[in-house]
């Protein structure tokens, strides 16, 4: 699942491969830009913006692109087999004389002018990973709105760029409050600590394969992915519902001895618990 540690991850790549080489290979697989051929020009960088990739190319364009939650760029040698997904699943090929870069599934994929970034990206708070990071600024963004759900205004890219579901249960957790808890009603301490923590983790993951909040060996979360699993701290069952207003899907976890604060409507949890109708018997 993409979040502002991967996202990072993927501009790195896209960097290392592409940045200061000229494209050999330019293929748009989706209508708006099926005539563009941005062969001859080269690729000047690639950098993330919270959840967002801009790669710039000479001539003052660059390319925006967003992964979502299916969406991945894969980076290949020549000669070696594509993997990634099924050829129908590509939306954008970009190649040197050396790499080729292939974005599978993207849901956001647009050519703008370089001097025009602002238009889809000028609306996101401090970015957890960039220069920009302002923990001052993000917390008074979240608290902006009291009586919004902590975890939903986690998620909102206004208020702070790089989480995303994984990154709001986890924080929730380490700050012993329940992601449905008002903003306004996190007492002072713990907003305090928010912010920083969330840039701790972050930082920390960047360069991992495998995501870590635990410290441990296994797991490596303290309670996503652990529906109905034993809590670290204190054996309580984990659960997990889902938060929002139902137009997207967002599983969100947490534990009810662990952490205070409102739960979700029964139902709500019900409909998640029928996506795992058994106690898995690892203890992990």
């Amino acid at each position: 699942m993409p979040e502002g540690d991967t996202v990072w991850q993927a501009a790195r790549r896209l960097h290392e491969a592409l940045a200061g080489e000229v494209l050999t290979r330019s293929d748009f697989r989706v209508p708006q830009y099926a005539t563009v051929d941005l062969t001859g020009r080269a690729v000047l960088s690639t950098m993330p913006r919270g959840k967002h990739l801009l790669t710039r190319i000479e001539g003052g364009l660059t390319l925006h692109t967003h992964l979502r939650m299916e969406g991945a760029w894969k980076v290949f040698g020549p000669g070696e087999r594509w993997r990634g997904g099924p050829a129908h699943q590509i939306r954008l090929i970009l190649g040197t004389a050396g790499r080729t870069a292939v974005g599978y599934r993207l849901p956001v994929l647009e050519l703008l002018r370089t001097g025009e970034e602002e238009k889809v990206v000028g609306h996101l708070g401090p970015d957890l990973l960039g220069p920009d990071w302002d923990p001052g600024r993000a917390l008074a963004n979240l608290l902006e709105d009291p009586a919004r759900e902590l975890g939903e205004a986690l998620l909102d890219q206004r208020n702070l760029a790089g989480i995303g579901n994984v990154y709001k249960s986890e924080l929730c957790f380490l700050l012993g409050v329940t992601p449905w808890l008002p903003a306004g009603a996190l007492p002072a301490d713990r907003a305090a600590q928010l912010a920083p923590l969330a840039k701790k983790l972050l930082d920390a993951n960047r360069e991992r394969p495998v995501r870590k909040t635990t410290g441990l060996p296994r797991p490596d979360l303290f309670v996503y992915g652990r529906a109905f699993r034993p809590c670290l701290r204190c054996g309580t069952p984990v659960r997990v519902a889902d938060q929002g207003d139902g137009s997207q899907e967002r599983p969100t976890y947490w534990c009810p001895a662990c952490q205070t604060g409102p739960a979700p409507a029964p139902g709500t949890a019900q409909q998640w618990r029928e996506r795992y109708p058994r106690r898995p018997s690892t203890p992990y």
